[in-house]
């Protein structure tokens, strides 16, 4: 039990670090120099570049209107992180934007970069808690329910048209690419963070000390593993394969503990595309 009521904390705790990130690369290095965004945050964006109304009172206002009609579609369990997210964000971006007042940076492209950076960064690190930033992420679930139309693809062309039409609000077309290179940055940013935290990697390992590194591996590193039977074609010896999937930044531990134990072990070590099962991502199709 406290186990869980720890988890849970750390799991919150880190959410709002994430958001914390991403209203600060937004007030901070965004509104200032006024570059657009994508989604619900950048039609907030919009709205206060053209009439001054807080982008925390906007975002919040759209985000309530798109919960209400979630949960009517999705039902009441769709998502209270995302709730949590929402309101964390709209309290801190009105917040933030009292403080920050003058652009920390005058380099527009630099702005957009760091920008995009603390931005993915930060959804990264909502989305690894699996929390969202409401928004379009609410628009891409309702619509993916009725069509077949991938989530991803929903959200781009969401934040696309977004971006677009800040021309009609800043009359720039500066502004414009530069929204849209934040938007890619952003994109980038959330992949590359969430493939480093949850990269798979494949590991052979054939060693004369396979029963003590498969005890390691199995109830140290906690990770199952199979062994086969194989034989050695240029020494014609029979010998013993270990065969585990780990996450990336598992590995170290174990080639630590394989040179320990055997510095001789033959290992061989691949990056996989997907892994699925206890301990690793669920069944989706």
């Amino acid at each position: 039990m406290t186990s869980k009521i720890f988890m849970k904390i750390r799991s919150y705790t880190v959410m709002v670090i994430g958001l914390a990130l991403y209203a600060f690369g937004i007030t901070s290095f965004l509104v200032p120099l006024k570059i657009a965004g994508g989604g619900v945050t950048g039609i907030s964006m919009l709205i206060y570049y053209a009439t001054g109304f807080g982008t925390g009172y906007t975002y919040l206002i759209i985000n309530v209107f798109l919960v209400m009609i979630a949960i009517k579609v999705l039902g009441v369990n769709f998502g209270l992180k995302t709730i949590f997210s929402i309101s964390i964000i709209a309290v801190m971006l009105n917040v933030m934007q009292e403080f920050v007042k003058e652009p920390i940076l005058q380099d527009m492209f630099l702005s957009s970069v760091l920008g995009g950076i603390l931005g993915g960064v930060g959804v990264g690190l909502i989305f690894n808690e699996g929390g969202s930033t409401g928004g379009t992420d609410i628009i891409a679930m309702i619509i993916n329910k009725y069509r077949n139309i991938s989530p991803g693809r929903i959200i781009m062309y969401c934040d696309v048209i977004i971006i677009a039409s800040s021309f009609f609000v800043l009359h720039s077309v500066e502004k414009l690419v530069y929204g849209y290179v934040s938007m890619w940055v952003v994109s980038y940013s959330i992949d590359a963070f969430l493939t480093g935290a949850q990269q798979s990697v494949q590991l052979f390992i054939v060693s004369e000390k396979y029963e003590l590194i498969a005890d390691f591996i199995n109830h140290e590193s906690r990770r199952g593993l199979t062994v086969f039977d194989g034989t050695g074609w240029y020494t014609g010896r029979n010998v013993k394969v270990i065969m585990t999937v780990v996450r990336q930044r598992e590995s170290p531990e174990i080639f630590r503990k394989i040179k320990e134990l055997d510095s001789n072990a033959f290992i061989s070590l691949s990056k996989v595309m997907g892994v699925y099962g206890k301990g690793f991502d669920k069944l989706k199709y």
